[in-house]
């Protein structure tokens, strides 16, 4: 069964998450946006090993030390889809702009496409290309531990920004209506930022994208 812990980094406490397979502790972290220390700190009181680094979307908060830590452990980055290649070609420019000093881009060893799926030890997870926030935002969706890793594409009351280059609100809106909610309401998300809600919780309440909204 796949396994997560929530490990929030950087000035934007962004939700790093650290997810491994029960059975091997083969481990995957998403989003390492910054803080490597913590994130390594955490993996080892875990007891799990770090094998891959999975991204969600290049802004900064999420991708910023994808590269470092790539180069540090020999881990392959997968993702983000290449619609979030200009975003990542500007990371060492947002590291400046936001304060984070020498950022590293990268190249991933894989990108990622709509239907695709990553795995981890024994832990399938599938991936749903969802651009709105930017245009090569991708999700993770875990079926059998009803989790789903969504970035900055919906949050517990709210929904991501599309005030950034790239971004899309209509997009966005279809993202979520079209490849999220199928996923069922009783399914986990965990967003970039902020607490925990369901896909059935968000259908209900969420002024953005709730039924009849």
């Amino acid at each position: 069964m796949l396994a997560y812990r929530i490990v929030p980094v950087t000035p934007f406490q962004q939700n790093c998450a650290i997810v491994w397979c029960d059975a091997t502790a083969k481990a995957a972290v998403i989003d390492p946006g910054g803080e490597l220390p913590r994130i390594e700190a955490a993996a080892r009181e875990l007891g799990v090993e770090l094998e891959q680094i999975w991204i969600t979307h290049a802004h900064i908060d999420h991708a910023g030390g994808a590269g470092e830590l790539s180069r540090r452990l020999n881990l392959p980055i997968t993702g983000p889809h290449p619609g979030d290649q200009f975003w990542i070609d500007g990371l060492p420019q947002q590291g400046r702009a936001y304060g984070f000093g020498a950022v590293e881009s990268f190249t991933p060893a894989r990108w990622l496409h709509d239907g695709d799926s990553v795995q981890v030890g024994t832990c399938r997870l599938a991936v749903r290309h969802c651009p709105g926030h930017t245009p090569g935002h991708v999700v993770y969706h875990s079926p059998e531990a009803r989790r789903a890793f969504v970035g900055d594409v919906l949050f517990a009351g709210s929904i991501g920004r599309t005030d950034f280059p790239g971004g899309n609100h209509d997009q966005l809106i279809a993202s979520i209506r079209e490849r999220l909610w199928p996923m069922g309401d009783d399914t986990v998300f965990i967003p970039g930022h902020g607490p925990e809600s369901t896909f059935g919780e968000e259908r209900r309440t969420n002024p953005f994208v709730r039924a009849g909204s």
